[in-house]
C-alpha cells in the first residue's frame, strides 16, 4: 500500500500542471474566439464580417499557432516527466520546440507594434503597445527558460548515452 501512496503522490503535481496546461491552453481560445463579438465595430456584424473580414484577426490566429504548439509541447514534456523520461531526446525536442515558438511569438508580436509606429504615429497606441510588449516580455522569458533547460538537458542526455555505451 505504500508504494501505490508513493505513485499517487508523485503523480498528483504531474496532473495539476496538465490541468494548468489544458486550462490555459482553453482559455486562450475560449478569449480569442469569444474577443472579436466584443469590439464596438462588431457590435451588428454577422460571423463571416466579424470572422473572415478583418486582416488583424487572420493575422492573430495565424500567431496563435505558435502558442498551441508550444502548449501542446509542454503537455508531452509533462508527459515525459511523468514517465521518467525526462532525460531523453524527446524531451530536448519538445523544449527545442517551444523555444521556437516562443521566437515565433516574439515575431508575430512584434510587427505589428512596428507597424503601429510606423503607419500611425499620432494616434493613441499606448495600450495596444503596451500589450505587444508585455507578450514579448513573456516570449523572451519563455524562450530563454527553455534554451537553458534545452542545453541542461542536451548534455545530460550525452553524458548518458556516453554512460550506456561503455556499460
Amino acid at each position: 500500500m505504500n508504494n501505490l501512496q508513493e505513485s499517487i503522490a508523485k503523480r498528483i503535481p504531474l496532473i495539476f500542471l496538465r490541468t494548468v496546461v489544458v486550462l490555459i491552453g482553453v482559455g486562450v481560445l475560449v478569449f480569442m474566439l469569444w474577443e472579436p463579438h466584443l469590439e464596438g465595430r462588431n457590435a451588428h456584424a454577422t460571423l463571416f464580417q466579424i470572422y473572415f473580414n478583418d486582416p488583424f484577426l487572420a493575422y492573430a490566429y495565424t500567431a496563435s499557432i505558435a502558442f498551441f504548439t508550444a502548449i501542446y509541447q509542454t503537455f508531452r514534456l509533462i508527459g515525459y516527466i511523468g514517465k521518467n523520461k525526462a532525460f531523453s531526446p524527446n524531451s530536448v525536442r519538445s523544449l527545442r520546440t517551444i523555444k521556437y515558438c516562443a521566437m515565433a511569438i516574439i515575431g508575430f508580436v512584434a510587427a505589428p507594434v512596428v507597424y503601429l509606429f510606423i503607419v500611425r504615429p499620432g494616434d493613441d497606441i499606448a495600450g495596444g503597445v503596451a500589450v505587444g510588449l508585455f507578450l514579448i516580455f513573456v516570449s523572451v522569458v519563455a524562450a530563454s527558460v527553455a534554451s537553458v533547460l534545452e542545453r541542461i538537458l542536451q548534455s545530460v542526455v550525452a553524458i548518458k548515452n556516453e554512460d550506456d555505451l561503455t556499460v
